[in-house]
């Protein structure tokens, strides 16, 4: 029987989803890599060796498809990483409905095609990982539209972890702080903006994708197969602790 492992990862080629797909390669394990941009994902196959999909993973319909290609591929799938996000900082009386519908589209419609995905098609010892944020658990300003979405992921996962475990499916979540990615480079390259967010982390730093990422492959591996319906804070412990004013 064929041993090695095989892994679908949505939003592939963004900063914490490549990492993943990097460290998953290089471990040997065979990768389908799903985003919409065609290009990066060329570089990115030409990178690591990842098998690659253009898609959109908040249509259900292409997240299965997805599936059934590494099924096809490979005849074995044994995880699904959504590594899908955006991050909207606005109140929520400046939010508009359409922005607001893309925040849950993006976050939430992702999470729960990956879990609807992962209940069909993986086996037992399948395991799913997703993404929420600490700004479901610290209540940050600015947030309340990211906050409520990822606040639909972790549930998502509490649920589908009671509701697959007796198939051997795992279920669990990360919650980053302000990780360095392209999507957060409007916070990170504003100096002002920059202070103000590493402040609040206690570590003193930004993380960075590899951060999340090492949490990532940690719960796909089959040697955590006591760990699910958890949502682990990756976040330099802006989640549970708090910095000292200074002055």
């Amino acid at each position: 029987m064929d041993e090695q492992r095989t892994y679908l990862v949505l939003g592939g080629t963004g900063g914490i989803g490549a990492e993943v797909v990097r460290r998953l390669t290089a471990a040997g394990s065979r990768v389908l890599a799903v985003a919409r941009g065609e290009e990066r994902l060329d570089a990115l196959a030409a990178e690591t060796g990842a098998r690659t999909v253009a898609a959109n993973a908040s249509d259900f319909d292409s997240v299965e498809q997805a599936a059934g290609e590494a099924l096809e591929n490979w005849g074995r799938l044994d995880g699904i990483v959504n590594c899908v996000g955006s991050v909207l900082l606005r109140p929520a009386h400046m939010t508009s409905e359409t922005a607001w519908r893309e925040t849950v589209a993006q976050n939430l419609d992702t999470a729960f095609a990956s879990v609807r995905t992962g209940g069909k098609h993986l086996s037992d010892g399948g395991s799913v990982v997703l993404v929420s944020t600490a700004a479901v658990r610290s209540g940050l300003p600015n947030h309340e539209a990211i906050a409520a979405a990822k606040g639909g992921v972790e549930g998502l996962v509490r649920s589908a972890a009671a509701t697959y475990g007796p198939q051997g499916i795992r279920f669990n979540a990360v919650a980053p702080g302000l990780v360095r990615t392209p999507l957060t480079e409007r916070i990170t390259n504003n100096e002002k903006a920059a202070e103000a967010s590493r402040s609040l982390h206690v570590m003193g730093r930004f993380g960075e994708p590899a951060d999340v990422a090492s949490a990532i492959v940690w719960l796909l591996d089959p040697a955590q197969s006591w760990v699910t319906g958890q949502v682990i804070g990756i976040d330099g412990g802006l989640g549970s602790a708090r910095t000292m004013p200074r002055g």
